[in-house]
This record gives C-alpha cells, structure tokens and sequence, in this order.
C-alpha cells in the first residue's frame, strides 16, 4: 500500500507545485478576454461554469483509458506506478495544460492550427489529415465496442446493427447541437459517476492492503507474462496512455479552451483533470493487482478470459461494490467510450471548419462538414480494421509527440522555460519510434 499512497499523494502535491509553476511559465492574465467572449457564436463558444468544464474535460480525456489501460499495464507489475505518477505530471498535465491555454491564447483554435504555427506549413498538412483521420477512428471503434456490450447485455434482445444506429444518431445529435445544449448536461453527470466509481473502488482497497503489490529492487522489473515480446519500454507507455500521456487530450483540451471563462482557471480544468485522470488510472492499476492477489493472479484471469480488461473491471466493481457497482461500471464501460467518440466528431468537425475558416454558426453549415465524417466512420465500420487498430495505440502517443514538440517551439520563441515541454517531447518521441521498431522487427 505504500507505493500505491506514495504515487497517490506525490500527484495530489505536484497539482498544487507543479500545476502553479505552469501558470507562472504562461504568465496567465484572468483580465484577459477568452474566446467565448471574443468569438461567442452560441454553439461552440459558449461560457460554461468552471466546475462543469472541468468535467467535461475530464470525461473527453477519460474515455475508457484510465480503466482499460491501467489494467492492461498492471500485468507488467507496480512499475506502472512509476509511468502513471511521473508520466501524468511531467508528460500528460503539461501536455493537456499548455495545448489547451495556447488554444485560448489563440481564439480557440483546434490542435493541427496550433502545430502548423509552431512547427510550420509541412506539420500542419500532416496534422491536419492524421487527426481527422485519429478522430473518425476514435468514433467508428467507440460505435462498434458499446454496441457489442449492449447487444450482449441486452441477451440479444436488442440487435446489434440497432444499437449501431442509435450511438450513430445520439453522436450526430451531440456533434451538431450548441455545446451546453446536450453535452453540458449529460457530461457532468457521467463525470460524477466516473469519478464515484473511481472512489469505490479506492475505498475497497483500504481494505484489502494485504494483497496490494509494492514496489521493491525484487519487483522491479517486467513480471508481464509475455516480458520477451513486450518489453517495458517501449510497451508499457504506448499501453498507459490516457492515464499518463495521450495525445486525444490536445484534440479535447481546444473544446473546452472555447468555453472556459478566464485563463486563470486553465489549470483546474486542463492540469487539474489530468491529474484526476491519473489517479483514477492508479487506483485501477492498484486494484486490479490487489483484487487478484498480485500479478500472477491478474495474469490468469486475464488469460481465462482472452485478455479483456472489461472482465476485471466488471470483477471488482461486482464483488467490491455490489450491486450499485455494476450500474457503475455499465456507466463507465459503455456511457465513457461513447462520450469520447461524439466529442471525437466534434473535434473533426471544428478541425475542419478551422482549416477552411468556415463558419459553423449555422445548422445546415455544421451539416455539410459533419456529413462526410459520418459516412467515413460508418464505412471503416463495414472494415477489418484490426491491423489499423494495432496502431492505433502508437498513432495517438505520435500525436503527443507533435503537440508536446509544438508546446516547446511555443514556449522557446516566447523565451520561457521550454523544458518542461523538451523533456517529456524527447522521451515520447524515443517511446514511438521504438515501438514502430519493436513490432516491425
């Protein structure tokens, strides 16, 4: 339990150290006016309160990452603890911190205008068609997964292409309509039921301390029962992303940068729901080794049940919850993919409109950059796009990469301390290519 209460209260501390030390780095200005204000059109930017940003901040970054991630890295043993502690502080929260304050500082511009300022014509072309491309996969996979578990939930019942249908309506409607219209009610509740699974299960793990895998000379190492062909770097910080660095962040963090009513509040919502975001990711890390009686236990269930994080999950919420457990897990493992993937869409939409400087104040004009998003989702659904998805993983983290290259850039010519964005740009940038060797060879 100690590693666990270490990692746990080094990241609550380094919100309150580190976090101010980004806003001295940015010099932010709350007298400074805020894109809602400067560019209010009613749909996209419109002020929201800060505690219902911060939320929705944090179920857009959250998905099923901090869940599904977390487990998958507690295989290779409490050295997760380490990546999910330093890399959501040092990586992750500056990552989604400064991506979202540069967007504010810009008229709440999206990521790929954002890149191509920092790093020029070339990067912005490439970002521009990579994160579209990132989006639209992000929505096709986050239609078929909730699809599969509610057509198996419901016994079959209710047919699959049904519930197909009916995510791809409910992501048309919340990709359309005024930001505070649908997603500024829903979202802050599902962010609440998030966050009180997360404590749950933190609350279990209190009790059962004597289970809980410590972090010695003797267990650091890579006790991942596949370590030949997986080993810890490059694996383990392409499989933790969202629970340490990812870049879908950057992609959300613009959303919210046209919502937020002052810069000074940039480090609760942007810094502040990262580190959310990774202790929840701890505290699954922590209970999916607790819960099975160390990693070797993991390791079997995990095996008996073909390497789906949804069954550990739905394990320890049923047996350390009971029954409102469950109902908290069926909101996590169905309501939060669904949630990143209409925000997926909204992304690509705005992307879009940025690149052509096309208002989106109108309906009919909101339809007309939407429509082929659609109907590109819907055709990879028709695909085997597994070997896509294979990559899927490295593509998000190179998207880090950019982003976190663009940070320093920014940070470099305003004559500010770019280290902290150098660093962690250095370490993924080494982290991508490396995978991109590990799995060809």
């Amino acid at each position: 339990m100690c590693t666990f209460l270490i990692a746990l209260i080094f990241m609550v501390g380094m919100y309150f150290l580190y976090g101010k030390y980004m806003d001295r780095i940015f010099q932010t200005d709350k007298t400074r006016p805020v894109p809602c204000v400067t560019h209010a059109d009613g749909v996209d930017y419109v002020p929201l309160p800060t505690w219902k940003v911060f939320l929705i901040q944090f179920l857009n970054i959250a998905g099923l990452g901090p869940i599904f991630g977390a487990v998958m890295g507690a295989m290779y043993g409490p050295v997760v603890f380490l990546w999910i502690a330093f890399g959501t502080v040092f990586a992750g929260a500056v990552h989604d911190y400064f991506s979202g304050m540069i967007s504010i500082r810009s008229g709440g511009k999206s990521l790929p205008e954002i890149i191509g300022r920092e790093l020029g014509l070339t990067a912005k072309q490439v970002m521009r068609v990579f994160t579209v491309f990132l989006m639209v996969l992000v929505g096709a996979v986050f239609v078929s997964g909730p699809a599969d578990l509610l057509t198996s939930l419901t016994g079959g019942a209710v047919d699959y292409r049904i519930w197909v249908a009916l995510i791809f309506c409910y992501y048309i409607i919340a990709a359309l309509f005024p930001i505070d219209k649908i997603i500024g009610k829903v979202y802050p509740l599902f962010g609440v039921a998030l966050l009180c699974m997360a404590l749950g299960v933190l609350a279990a793990l209190f009790f059962h301390t004597g289970n809980m895998v410590e972090l010695t000379p003797e267990t650091f190492r890579n006790m991942h029962p596949d370590a030949a062909k997986l080993p810890i770097f490059p694996m383990l910080f392409i499989t933790v992303a969202c629970g340490a660095i990812s870049g879908f962040h950057a992609t959300q963090s613009p959303l919210m940068a046209r919502c937020i009513k002052t810069e000074h509040d940039g480090r609760k919502v942007f810094f502040g729901a990262m580190i959310i975001e990774g202790i929840v990711a701890l505290i699954w890390a922590a209970a999916a080794m607790a819960f099975f009686n160390g990693t070797s236990g993991l390791h079997e269930f995990m095996a008996a049940n073909k390497n789906n994080a949804a069954a550990v999950v739905n394990a320890i919420s049923n047996h350390w919850l009971g029954s409102v457990g469950s109902v908290l897990a069926l909101l996590g493992v169905v309501a939060a993919p669904i949630t990143s993937a209409d925000t997926a869409f909204r992304s690509a939409r705005l992307m879009i409109a940025d690149m052509f400087t096309y208002s989106q104040k109108t309906l009919v004009k909101r339809i007309v950059v939407a429509a082929p998003l659609f109907i590109a989702s819907f055709v990879i659904l028709q695909l085997n796009f597994d070997v896509i998805w294979r990559y899927f993983a490295w593509g998000n983290q190179t998207l880090a990469v950019f982003t976190l290259w663009a940070i320093t850039a920014y940070l470099f010519r305003a004559k500010k301390n770019y280290w902290v964005a150098l660093v962690p740009a250095v370490f993924m940038t080494a982290v991508c290519i490396t995978y991109i060797l590990v799995v060809v060879l």
